[in-house]
């Protein structure tokens, strides 16, 4: 027995040091579950308990339930559907867009001359400013939507591709013309490959911008998508319906965030083992 003694006290020390590790290693998921069951156990014991009237509110497993039964009839996917395909083609203009003023207006001082005050107005101008206009040039269609997601994003992908254009090393920048590189020379290797982590935090940026964009779209003029879903629950008083498309909207912005927020943290890494 004292033998047993001594070795339960030999591997209880261990033991506590593998959970210490585990809860080291997984704390950012433990502790977001956590903050989550903060919220979601007092919201259903209000609605379970009658505090809060149904209506106002829906319990968590009442939105979960009309989650199941919206995939069981495959109406949620049509609008998943249209909304992902305004996101992705609104997403990926202003991307393409941003990068490329970005790395112009922040390289070219007459660029940046042009492109500063128009950028300058997209963040002044609240974006459904827009949309009168944009409702006259394009109507109220794919096109309109796509549009007031790309100008939802574009402010955030080239002003942090400016950003990091100039934040360039000027050491780097001496060496490299020391040493006779071309101007076109020194931007493809050091200022692009320097831009890099920066671009990833305007796309970051721009993703989110990107998802209250399309929703504010569909909310505008839509017959389909996750914003008309949200919108017809609403004015149906179906709040688990409702619920239902907030916590999708939510769950994709949490997911490409994370995705890109993943990507930006490899480029740091690179870039200060490249210039460490």
């Amino acid at each position: 027995m004292a033998a047993t003694a001594q070795q339960y006290d030999v591997i209880r020390p261990g033991r506590a040091s593998t959970l210490r590790r585990w809860y080291r290693a997984n704390q950012r998921l433990l502790l977001g579950i956590a903050g989550l069951l903060l919220v979601l156990v007092p919201w259903e014991l209000l609605a379970r308990f009658g505090m809060v009237k149904s209506v106002l509110i829906g319990s968590p497993t009442a939105v979960v339930r009309t989650f199941v039964n919206e995939v069981q009839l495959g109406t949620l996917w049509g609008d998943v559907t249209a909304t992902l395909e305004v996101w992705i083609v609104g997403f990926t203009i202003a991307a393409v867009s941003g990068i490329l003023i970005g790395l112009l207006a922040g390289w070219f001082k007459r660029a940046s001359y042009v492109a500063n005050p128009w950028l300058n107005v997209l963040y002044a101008a609240p974006d459904l400013a827009f949309v009168p206009i944009f409702i006259l040039w394009f109507g109220i269609g794919f096109t309109f939507k796509v549009w007031i997601v790309f100008l939802a994003a574009i402010f955030f992908i080239a002003i942090n591709t400016m950003a990091g254009v100039h934040a360039t090393e000027e050491r780097f920048l001496a060496v490299a013309k020391t040493f006779g590189a071309s101007r076109m020379t020194i931007f493809r290797s050091i200022v692009l490959p320097g831009s890099v982590p920066y671009i990833m935090t305007g796309l970051r940026q721009g993703s989110g911008r990107a998802i209250v964009g399309v929703v504010a779209a569909e909310f505008i003029s839509s017959n389909q998508g996750v914003g008309y879903l949200i919108t017809v629950s609403g004015q149906t008083l179906n709040t688990p319906r409702l619920m239902v498309g907030i916590v999708m909207l939510a769950a994709f912005g949490i997911a490409t965030s994370e995705v890109l927020s993943r990507i930006e943290k490899h480029f740091d890494v690179w870039r200060r083992e490249a210039h460490g």
